[in-house]
């Protein structure tokens, strides 16, 4: 059975090489475990969305919560899915650099990246709307 699940969280070190350090332990164990999905991050504030098999993301999910890079872990929504919508990534990458403020500002009261001040579903509506904009990197 799949399953999506989308989070957000806050970055403890928030050094470009901690944010590196990051994707890359993710695009390293994610195929291993059949887990996709994608990463944003913008002003210290992770929202990710993994999709895989149940218990790969219950598991994943249980490490993100214990893992010291992370705090005000998040789950913002939970859902089982039928087929993948970030198969093509084992850790895609959003480009905030590339990111138009009125994508954000159509999702959120301000244009920053604040999946806390807005709902799960709102959350993956805008990775959607990024992925159509080609904001996203990264396909490994």
């Amino acid at each position: 059975m799949l399953v999506r699940l989308p989070y957000a969280s806050r970055a403890v070190d928030t050094s470009p090489d901690a944010i590196e350090s990051i994707l890359h332990q993710s695009r390293d164990h994610n195929p291993h475990s059949g887990v996709t999905g994608v990463l944003c991050y913008g002003g210290g504030i992770f929202l990710q969305a993994i999709e895989g098999g149940r218990m790969a993301i219950s598991e994943l999910y249980g490490h993100i919560q214990r893992d010291t890079r992370h705090k005000d872990v998040v789950l913002l929504h939970y859902e089982e899915i039928s087929e993948r919508r970030f198969a093509g990534w084992t850790m895609g990458e959003v480009n905030m650099t590339r990111i138009n403020a009125s994508i954000l500002l159509k999702y959120a009261e301000r244009p920053e990246l604040d999946p806390y001040s807005v709902s799960g579903r709102v959350s993956l509506a805008l990775l959607e709307e990024l992925m159509a904009t080609a904001s996203i990197i990264g396909r490994a």
